[in-house]
């Protein structure tokens, strides 16, 4: 918690608004994105998706392949709890519906379902969108895709892996190299090598308009690390650190820059 603080307060310090981008494109997603606060009859939704989710005091046992949680001291928890805790927050999940919206995310790929807020709020977004979303645990899976059916979300392939297994399966069968994604959102593991390990695994998929979204970039010094080892990367172009997030572009047309924005 101590680590997280203090890459806050350095966030903080560093940020800027749109006031302070010059690249056309960057400026155009803050303004028109980001910063869109106009109400949208789809954020309903994802409200009494949540509520649902809050109400439900069942427990389930939780198969954890990750960096594990900071919160939970064990694998039996509560749905209601989990949502409260894991899943993305309504403003995040708000975000999440405007960025696939966006950019008309039409395949998507999602590295950690959880209970779906975050898939609801994709496929809310673009309702052309064909889904792929990952989930090492069964149990948790399960009540994603009973969720998601029950509010009619039926874009959305459910696999059920650890991650790195799936990955590197679909690499060696060589189907990733004809396969683009226009959204990958990482957010199963948090932990520096397998981040880098998906990062290298899903290169071959990368367009010109691809987007990635880094869930807890500043969740620890090694998911720091890993963030820095991304901006680096000679096929990145730009960078957008909101602290929450990380966005990954790889526009060739783009000078190479990071930028750090409040949200």
């Amino acid at each position: 918690m101590l680590f997280q603080i203090k890459s806050y307060i350095n966030f903080l310090w560093h940020s800027k608004n749109e006031h302070a981008v010059h690249s056309p494109f960057v400026f155009n997603l803050i303004t028109k994105c980001f910063y869109d606060s106009k109400p949208k009859p789809e954020y309903q939704v994802l409200k009494e998706y949540r509520k649902a989710l809050l109400a439900n005091k069942n427990t389930i046992e939780v198969t954890d392949f990750g960096a594990g949680s900071k919160v939970f001291k064990s694998n039996n928890r509560e749905i209601a709890k989990i949502a409260r805790t894991a899943g993305i927050s309504q403003k995040r999940a708000e975000l999440l519906f405007r960025i696939s919206n966006y950019f008309e995310t039409d395949t998507v790929l999602e590295i950690g379902t959880s209970l779906g807020l975050a898939t609801a709020a994709i496929s809310l977004g673009y309702k052309n969108a064909k889904i792929t979303t990952l989930e090492g645990c069964p149990e948790t899976s399960k009540i994603a895709q009973e969720r998601l059916e029950k509010f009619g979300l039926t874009n959305v392939e459910f696999v059920v892996s650890e991650f790195s297994s799936y990955l590197e399966k679909l690499n060696l069968s060589s189907k990733i190299q004809t396969k683009n994604f226009s959204l990958i959102y990482f957010d199963g593991n948090h932990q520096k090598q397998a981040t880098l390990d998906y990062f290298d695994l899903l290169l071959p998929t990368i367009t010109n308009d691809t987007v990635w979204i880094f869930d807890d970039i500043h969740w620890s010094a090694e998911m720091e690390g890993a963030w820095e080892t991304i901006k680096k990367h000679p096929k990145v172009t730009v960078t957008i650190d909101t602290f929450q997030w990380g966005f990954v572009f790889f526009r060739y047309e783009q000078p190479k820059e990071h930028f750090i924005i409040r949200i």
